[in-house]
């Protein structure tokens, strides 16, 4: 592929965890990429850039989500731009000024930017099932969520549950802000809701999801008590393989009818079931299966269904929690979250 046939993308925020991901496979499906980060001095976060600029043609930006014109540079000449980088403050103070009100505008930012550009042919946001599954009225079970499905936003700001509700808020209202926007300027948006992510990627710090879905065997109390509290609010616990997701994005990206949301979703368990699957998969870390007094669920009570993304062509590779596992254990071994 000469260098001028190149498809070009820019991913924002590329020191993330799957940013890092989804840069590193489309350099190896032959795009030329565009990232943003808000240091590109700071090599803790960045040297896994380094390593990927050998992959192919990589270019490293300074942009920041709050400044309005900084992604300018960074999309322009892009055939496709890949909004993955958000404000993520969990530790706010008020979060609808840190945290929610920030990520509605740093969406809106790249956008513009992507207007001025001319180029981009489409916006591939990433949310998160965090806005699809907060849903009190959901009681029993046998319930199946699909795109229809939105957090309830009145709820979460009523009751504030814990763990992520004004995450959970801000990613209904950005992507709600997005489509408006979308729309309003004839721009070609498509959004991705992934679950909690697993997998091995490039970058070298982790703080999402990939040290929950270990807490099991590292021992990380905060990190098992994320995922009771995933299960809690949402009715199960929900993985996906990043590989699985990266290609779910560039999917959706190329894939000229693609439109609206999807949802990327792997597999629907629970606390119990992951329990009980590590024990037996991983012996050596003594893991505890018996989690009497929890009152937490042996089946899923909410399944999200990905029948969408499936109907339209796409396949998941990893649908069971052997796969899914297979190289994270590896992983969190590299990032020191598990220690033999």
């Amino acid at each position: 592929m000469s260098a001028a046939k190149k498809k070009t993308a820019c991913v924002t925020g590329g020191n993330g965890y799957i940013a890092s991901a989804l840069i590193k496979m489309l350099l190896e499906k032959g795009y030329a990429v565009k990232t943003t980060v808000r240091n590109p001095d700071d090599m803790a976060k960045n040297s896994h850039l380094k390593d990927l600029q050998a992959l192919g043609p990589l270019e490293v930006l300074r942009a920041d989500l709050d400044v309005e014109g900084s992604f300018d540079d960074a999309v322009a000449g892009c055939d496709y731009a890949f909004l993955v980088a958000a404000p993520v403050n969990m530790a706010a103070e008020d979060p609808e000024k840190e945290l929610i009100e920030p990520a509605v505008r740093a969406t809106l930012n790249v956008m513009r930017s992507c207007v001025k550009a001319g180029t981009v042919r489409r916006v591939v946001l990433t949310s998160s099932a965090a806005g699809v599954y907060i849903r009190p009225e959901l009681q029993g079970d046998g319930h199946v969520l699909d795109e229809e499905s939105w957090s309830d936003v009145e709820y979460l700001r009523a009751e504030k549950p814990p763990l992520w509700w004004a995450y959970c808020v801000s990613k209904v209202l950005l992507e709600k802000a997005a489509r408006r926007f979308a729309e309003e300027h004839g721009i070609s948006l498509v959004t991705v809701c992934p679950v909690s992510t697993v997998g091995a990627a490039p970058a070298p710090i982790v703080s999402t999801s990939v040290p929950a879905c270990l807490s099991f065997l590292s021992g990380d109390e905060a990190g098992l008590g994320a995922l009771k509290g995933i299960e809690k609010t949402s009715g199960a616990v929900q993985l996906v393989h990043v590989d699985d997701l990266c290609r779910a994005e560039q999917f959706v990206a190329e894939e000229a009818s693609a439109a609206g949301r999807y949802i990327c979703c792997g597999v629907n368990t629970t606390v119990v079931e992951l329990a009980r699957f590590l024990a037996h998969k991983y012996p050596q870390y003594g893991v505890e299966t018996n989690f009497a007094g929890d009152q937490l669920l042996e089946k899923p009570r909410v399944r999200l269904s990905s029948a969408k993304l499936v109907r339209e062509g796409f396949e998941f590779r990893y649908k069971n929690l052997d796969e899914m596992y297979d190289d994270v254990v590896e992983y969190g071994k590299a990032l020191g979250i598990l220690h033999y």
